[in-house]
């Protein structure tokens, strides 16, 4: 298999244009997500039929227009371009906040597939090295659903990000010509800490793209009251530092500075206060990573690589979860690394004026 569909666009006078400049030369993968993907089919798209979903996707549609026209303007060119109902994408972007308000019927509650996809980080910035790696963990239905997106915005900014197909750049990770790049975490408060028709996680995760620096970032994830919390994994590389940023509605926020200890993050709130679901798969996740060493690179990338539990183990293949590719942000360096399997398929630099590709290479089977 080759390196990611990758598709560079701009600078264009309108969001709407680069939106609808990605819909088009992704079109084949967002139609075949569409028609793949189970959570939409059997349980989004029932459910946005029916009266009760209507309120909750308008106030989520108003709010999120309202605070990022931008963004949205995007999102409805990438629905003309690819051809597919601008309903079915915004489902797509509002999945996390949709989710928790479906009725609890049986069907639901024996559906096979879950809204769930986990993630999991080891951060660290001491004297010898300054690395956030990463875990992209989805459902099956992305397997083969993601590509990269390579923008230029009218003026200096340009951004590189790993997107999923129908969804805005990014929920995964990304990285901008300011040298400042994120990965995020999903974590699962319990329905009663969840704000209906908030801000959608999408929309804050684009607006990072557009992030200066860390006050900026921070700024950008504060001014927002989020419908779902969040963890988002903040690295600049000018200022060799990383922030992991927890976040839960009614704009409640907690902030660690990660340090020489290797912080593991997966699923789960480590220091915001916030009820939530306990999550067994993450719990076991974070018992293995404490167990193992992270004095290196290798050992870091050996973590993430760990499938010694054989339930829940840190890297996934399967049935339901999948580990789609591990990032690695080396801050020294200031690479972006994105590997698959074992493999190293593609390489940025990360702080300069256009998103240099360094190398790619063919993924071997793992």
């Amino acid at each position: 298999m080759a390196g990611l569909e990758t598709f560079e666009v701009g600078p264009c006078e309108e969001a709407y244009e680069m939106g609808y400049l990605v819909g088009q030369s992704f079109s084949h993968l967002i139609r075949s997500r569409v028609d793949s993907d189970l959570i939409l089919r059997h349980q989004l798209l029932p459910f946005a039929r029916s009266p009760e979903a209507q309120s909750l996707i308008q106030s989520l549609s108003t709010a999120n227009r309202e605070m990022f026209p931008r963004y949205w303007d995007e999102l409805s060119g990438m629905a003309d371009g690819s051809g597919v109902s601008a309903l079915q994408l915004v489902l797509l972007n509002f999945r996390k906040e949709i989710l928790p308000f479906l009725p609890k019927t049986a069907a639901v509650q024996e559906s096979p597939v879950t809204g769930d996809d986990d993630c999991s980080d080891v951060l660290v910035v001491n004297k010898a090295m300054a690395i956030a790696a990463h875990n992209e963990d989805a459902n099956v239905a992305l397997v083969g659903h993601t590509y990269l997106i390579k923008a230029t915005l009218p003026g200096r900014l340009s951004f590189t990000a790993y997107t999923y197909a129908g969804e805005l750049p990014s929920c995964a990770f990304g990285f901008n010509s300011y040298g400042m790049a994120y990965t995020l975490n999903s974590v699962p408060p319990i329905q009663d800490e969840i704000f209906a028709g908030g801000i959608g996680r999408n929309f804050i995760s684009r607006s990072l793209l557009e992030a200066t620096d860390i006050d900026d970032a921070m700024s950008r994830i504060r001014s927002c009251n989020v419908s779902v919390g969040h963890s988002y994994n903040l690295v600049d590389v000018r200022g060799r530092k990383i922030m992991n940023v927890e976040t839960a509605s009614r704009k409640r926020i907690s902030v660690r500075e990660v340090g020489s200890t290797p912080f593991f993050h997966a699923n789960m709130y480590m220091h915001l206060q916030v009820e939530q679901v306990q999550d067994e798969n993450s719990i076991c996740r974070h018992k293995r990573a404490a167990q193992l060493s992270a004095h290196s690179e290798a050992e870091i990338l050996s973590i993430l690589g760990d499938t010694d539990n054989e339930k829940y183990p840190i890297y996934m293949s399967g049935p339901t979860l999948y580990t789609l590719c591990t990032a690695l942000i080396d801050l020294d360096k200031q690479t972006l690394s994105i590997i698959e399997g074992t493999q190293r398929m593609e390489e940025f630099h990360i702080y300069s004026k256009c998103t240099r590709k360094l190398w790619v290479t063919k993924k071997n089977p793992v």
